[in-house]
């Protein structure tokens, strides 16, 4: 079992303490990262008790404790999976290479970027929940929302322990910046779109964790297979926390739509009857699964690009279980048919497989969405409401890529501006949509008690029941 040091001042399975620069580099930005926790973490609730589980080992069993801690005296640290005995390059140009313990030269500002960019939205995600602990509709779900935060912050150092450690004076610049943008904010922004919107409510809140989360999840198993072995082995053990933030998401939904079955079953299921008793009417959750859904869709970048195809060639950033799914691995003499529109036409075009790498990986995440999907739906039917949620298309509401700046409806179809316009309510959260939630956000903070728009979960955390003390408030 590899055991993480907990008697340095930052706790890593790293032997951190060989490398005096190093650690004297990373304990300087220790206190401007709990500086910056403090002003844009969760608010007024770092001397709180959570409930929280911390890391005491990578290994795939028993990894975790649970017990109360303040948040910031969490103890946040640098954690890698074991590295794997005689690792060799498993893709691209590189493949059956011994894997890279140093940064090759000649990717090096490749590497960096997708270090800065991976590393970047783990603080943004805390920016944009920092709000919500003030109208958790339970002890149960602030104490989730806090346990996602902190794992987010975690995430910030392992990543800002790969530009410390390998990219020296470059690499302590760009750990100073992911300190510095803002989510949203309009001058200072985080780098990806996703993660400069609003989460100012729990239904965004659980469709974040459910769709954006698992953006990360897949952008993780990518990285996981670098070639660049530090990278892979950070990320390897970021998934198993990633799990958490999912799980999160998805249970989340699931309650929701389970309150919204509960009441209808007394009042019938007209919208307006739904949420006049005070539950979320099935169609309006259904506009936030459009928006988010299509939102976190475009986090996988243009349908045909050069960078992904550089990416894979140069072996930094493979495919979602890239040796354990498929046979061939260097995509050299491959095709994929990719829709593009072109000129206001829908084009079936033969793209270079390394070129639609982003293609690819978008196809997996939405699979896998589609089964979270498929989970809220059995709720449904176990409920009897003949129902049906669903994911929009993927050219639905995009803002990077082939399809960015037209319209086009839930099924795919083009729309001009008129239509797009005269339809868009039907599709995406309105504004009186988002006042309606908003105005469900009044706090229940009572230990054992929840919301009346949300059903309790069926089981607590760690084997403790729903109504256990997970914050001490």
């Amino acid at each position: 079992m590899a055991t993480i040091d907990y008697e340095s001042k930052i706790p890593n399975n790293v032997e951190l303490h060989t490398d005096k620069r190093l650690q004297r580099a990373l304990e300087h930005w220790l206190p401007k990262y709990i500086e910056w926790w403090k002003e844009m973490g969760p608010t007024e609730f770092n001397d709180k008790q959570v409930y929280l589980r911390t890391a005491v080992s990578v290994d795939s069993e028993g990894w975790a404790q649970f017990g109360h801690v303040a948040m910031p005296d969490y103890r946040w640290g640098i954690f890698l999976a074991e590295p794997e005995k005689n690792r060799k390059i498993p893709f691209g140009d590189h493949m059956g290479e011994d894997a890279w313990q140093q940064v090759p030269g000649e990717y090096r500002n490749w590497l960096r970027r997708i270090i800065v960019t991976q590393a970047d939205t783990e603080p943004a995600s805390v920016e944009q929940q920092r709000l919500l602990a003030h109208t958790a509709p339970s002890l149960y779900d602030m104490r989730n929302l806090f346990q996602v935060n902190v794992e987010e912050g975690r995430h910030l150092w392992a990543m800002v322990y790969l530009l410390q450690t390998y990219f020296g004076k470059d690499g302590r610049e760009e750990a100073e910046e992911l300190l510095e943008r803002r989510s949203g904010n309009p001058d200072h922004p985080r780098i990806l779109g996703t993660f400069n919107e609003p989460i100012q409510t729990w239904l965004d809140f659980f469709c974040f964790t459910m769709f954006t989360d698992r953006d990360g999840k897949f952008q993780l198993l990518s990285l996981a297979e670098s070639g660049f072995d530090p990278l892979a082995r950070t990320c390897r053990f970021m998934l198993t926390e990633e799990a958490h933030h999912m799980f999160v998401g998805q249970t989340g939904m699931g309650r929701i739509i389970q309150r919204a079955c509960e009441v209808m079953k007394e009042v019938g299921s007209d919208p307006a009857d739904v949420r006049k008793a005070g539950a979320i009417d099935l169609e309006t959750i259904q506009r936030y699964i459009h928006f988010w859904s299509s939102s976190s869709n475009d986090l996988y970048g243009a349908e045909v690009s050069s960078n992904s195809a550089n990416f894979f060639g140069s072996s930094l950033k493979g495919r979602a279980w890239e040796v354990r799914k498929y046979d061939e691995h260097t995509a050299l003499d491959a095709f994929k048919d990719v829709v593009t529109w072109e000129n206001g036409k829908l084009v079936t075009q033969q793209v270079p497989l390394r070129n639609a790498m982003n293609e690819l990986l978008r196809e997996e995440y939405i699979d896998d969405n589609q089964k979270g999907i498929n989970y809220w739906n059995k709720i449904l039917t176990e409920h009897g409401v003949d129902v049906e949620l669903r994911l929009p298309h993927r050219r639905f509401n995009r803002n990077i890529g082939t399809f960015a700046n037209s319209r086009f409806d839930i099924d795919g179809n083009p729309l001009s501006e008129e239509q797009w316009q005269a339809g868009k309510d039907q599709w995406l959260p309105s504004e009186s949509d988002r006042e309606f939630v908003q105005s469900l956000m009044v706090p229940c903070h009572e230990q054992g008690k929840i919301a009346g728009w949300i059903a309790a979960p069926a089981k607590g955390i760690n084997g403790n029941p729903f109504d256990f003390e997970y914050v001490k408030l």
